[in-house]
């Protein structure tokens, strides 16, 4: 395997490739290669022989929105066409969770986001949860973790949250009250 800086320009595309990023994320990976060019060094983008991308596609994107010229490639030689999409969908599966309290514990939340990692929030109150369910454009499944002293204060939320007409699902706390507490 040979590392290399070659002309952006000699890339080609992987039109196979099923994975994609959009919009504000979009934006937010091209913001993070500006603001750290480095990483391109320590993670090229992987292409085969021919200069077709397997893995970095959206990279290669963002880096073309950016405005480099030249970016840094590992080429790969004599793989097959299956070991060539193994790798593809490999490259791009996400097997691992985040420890969220050590994320918030170790790191800053804003220096996070703007890393370009999607952060849960813990200080949201329960009126800005329902404000935020009650838009239209939510089209997707959202959770969220509210934090309740009491079965008393968590009735109240639950009452207010069921109001919105949204589908929701309380069995995480549920659960938790059940093996922690005895009201």
């Amino acid at each position: 395997m040979e590392i290399k800086n070659v002309k952006i320009t000699e890339l080609v595309l992987n039109d196979q490739n099923p994975r994609f990023i959009k919009d504000h994320k979009f934006k937010k990976l091209v913001e993070s290669i500006k603001s750290f060019e480095k990483m391109l060094d320590i993670r090229p983008i992987v292409v085969d022989e021919n200069m077709v991308i397997l893995g970095g596609n959206m990279r290669f994107r963002a880096c073309r929105e950016a405005g480099l010229k030249k970016i840094p490639v590992m080429i790969v030689e004599n793989l097959t066409d299956a070991e060539k999409n193994e790798f593809m969908i490999k490259d791009n599966v996400g097997f691992g969770e985040w420890n969220f309290d050590m994320l918030a514990n170790t790191f800053d939340s804003v220096q996070l986001v703007d890393w370009g990692m999607d952060v849960p929030r813990f200080d949201i109150d329960p009126d800005e949860i329902i404000d935020i369910m009650e838009l239209d454009e939510i089209n997707e499944t959202c959770q969220f973790i509210i934090e309740c002293s009491n079965i008393d204060e968590f009735k109240i939320v639950q009452s207010k949250l069921q109001s919105t007409g949204k589908k929701i699902h309380f069995d995480k706390f549920v659960e938790w009250h059940e093996k922690n507490c005895v009201n």
